[in-house]
């Protein structure tokens, strides 16, 4: 099949359609390989000047693997993404391309060879388009550095992405690709799916290797806490991406090969659902109270059994404010390098009271944590993942806002820790430091749970909603499993305006009668 065979509504409609769906076109024969990288290259031509969500382009080497995939698939050759464009994040090592992670002292690193899921998405027949802007050294909530410049929203240029996985998000939401993969740690994967109202997995801990991830390019050291996933614009694709990026390791492989357990249930009304909404001690956000007010709505029209904090009896929830003490330490503790603190921050932590066991107290205390401190805090850990493993024996997800506000406004000022952001509550706007814009995306981090972001529709400013489904250890396919059905329910992916490129965005299903009493 040429070019010239195929109409440009053809190309359009699968400008947003999903990775499987492009897939599907290209096993049938309704669209080429080189046609559909042609036209998703022409896409990122026409808004990138804009976005910059994909400075690093790969076009020739993209075209060649197109060829190539067109020939498998005249050969009858199937494989889960022959011939499908994708980008990756930046930190992702591909093959003679740079890994930078943003940071201009390693903006001459080029990698040797793909990270172990590239290199899976490569054995999938996936074609690389190209990598994805992120923050300098992928530690902030925007996706902007000096060696690749400022990543903008989609939804409105004027804000950000996201971080650290904000490139990717953007690429996602703007139709340049269906598929991406990134990195999480604070949300990275969650809070920019949520900002471009896209689809992201943080899979559990430990399930995707990360070999080939970060500076200097061939890392086999895995950050305590860090995961890699797949981003997406259907759940599916979530799925999809899930089952070919596990079980990559060649040393594991030697012993053990991991097999997650189906998702729980196959109907939405099934589900034993806690919705959490409000951060112990702290202010319910406007944007908080419309996203539960939004999933509950939703959920309880399917007939899902919705609790909520105070419905449960005392000590089965895990202390989520003790927890997140522990998390900022080990967060800020698993830096070989960490980055000195600001003269602020610094003075705060000489002022330090010994007593002081906050989660401030911690975060600036980790960078100089002691080992035998840190095994402490590891144990906490662990016993907090068997705490929540008694939690979901009862309850199959639980459903909490991804971040107290959608996506801000670009906001670059230096320090980076004394920045703040305002945030709408019910008695009117306030400024909430950056430190505390990550209550809900640490939530799963610690305990290494898995977590699926999905969205919801858009706010009264027209910006994307989203929640996120946390699940029990190893239970990815449940929390990504509750995402589809809602998404075959209300729909999911809405096509910022302007990038529609023509084509209609389908209408949500009308949402079936509830098949069991509303909780």
């Amino acid at each position: 099949m040429s070019l010239q065979d195929i109409t440009n509504d053809q190309l359009h409609a699968l400008s947003f359609a999903s990775a499987g769906e492009q897939a599907r076109a290209l096993a049938e024969g309704r669209v080429s390989a080189v046609a559909l990288l042609e036209h998703l290259l022409a896409r990122i031509d026409r808004f990138d000047g804009a976005i910059n969500a994909v400075p690093v382009r790969d076009d020739e080497r993209a075209r060649a693997a197109a060829r190539e995939a067109d020939a498998a698939l005249a050969r009858g050759e199937r494989r889960p993404l022959l011939g499908v464009p994708v980008t990756v994040k930046e930190s992702f090592d591909v093959a003679g391309l740079v890994t930078s992670s943003g940071n201009p002292a390693f903006a001459d690193n080029v990698a040797r060879e793909d990270s172990l899921a590239v290199a899976a998405l490569r054995e999938a027949g996936a074609v690389i388009v190209g990598k994805s802007n992120v923050p300098l050294g992928l530690a902030d909530l925007q996706s902007y550095n000096a060696v690749y410049g400022i990543s903008n929203n989609p939804w409105d240029p004027a804000r950000t992405p996201g971080g650290s996985s904000g490139g990717s998000a953007a690429a996602l939401a703007a139709g340049y690709v269906a598929l991406e993969i990134g990195t999480d740690i604070g949300g990275s994967i969650r809070i920019p799916a949520h900002f471009n109202g896209v689809y992201g997995h943080k899979p559990t801990a430990g399930l995707v290797a990360l070999r080939g991830t970060g500076v200097p390019s061939g890392r086999h050291a895995e950050r305590d806490l860090v995961v890699a996933g797949p981003l997406a614009r259907t759940a599916s694709d979530l799925e999809l991406a899930l089952g070919l990026l596990i079980n990559r390791d060649p040393l594991l492989a030697k012993g053990w090969k991991a097999s997650l357990p189906p998702a729980r249930h196959a109907r939405l009304s099934d589900f034993r659902v806690l919705v959490i909404d409000q951060w112990p001690g702290s202010e319910r956000s406007v944007h908080e109270r419309q996203v539960s007010e939004r999933v509950v709505d939703r959920l309880r029209t399917q007939g899902v059994q919705v609790s909520r904090p105070a419905d449960l009896p005392p000590g089965l929830l895990p202390d989520l404010v003790r927890s997140h003490r522990v998390y900022r330490s080990l967060l800020g503790s698993s830096l070989a390098a960490p980055p000195a603190l600001s003269e602020a921050a610094q003075q705060r932590l000489e002022a330090l009271s010994p007593e002081d066991d906050s989660a401030d107290a911690a975060w600036l205390r980790a960078s100089t944590l002691r080992h035998s401190q840190w095994l402490q805090d590891h144990e906490a850990r662990v016993a907090l993942r068997h705490q929540w493993e008694r939690f979901f024996a009862q309850f199959d997800v639980v459903v909490t806002p991804v971040a107290p506000l959608p996506a801000f406004r670009h906001n670059h000022d230096e320090p980076k820790d004394a920045r703040t952001y305002p945030v709408a509550f019910e008695d009117g706007t306030r400024e909430v430091r950056f430190l505390d814009l990550f209550a809900w995306a640490g939530l799963p981090v610690l305990p290494g749970l898995p977590a699926t972001s999905f969205p919801i529709g858009l706010d009264d400013e027209g910006l994307p909603v989203s929640a996120q489904a946390v699940g029990a250890y190893l239970e990815d396919r449940t929390t990504i499993a509750f995402a589809r059905l809602l998404e075959e329910a209300y729909g999911g992916f809405i096509a910022p305006p302007g990038y529609e490129d023509n084509v209609a965005v389908a209408t949500p299903a009308t949402p079936a009668a509830p098949t069991a009493p509303a909780a």
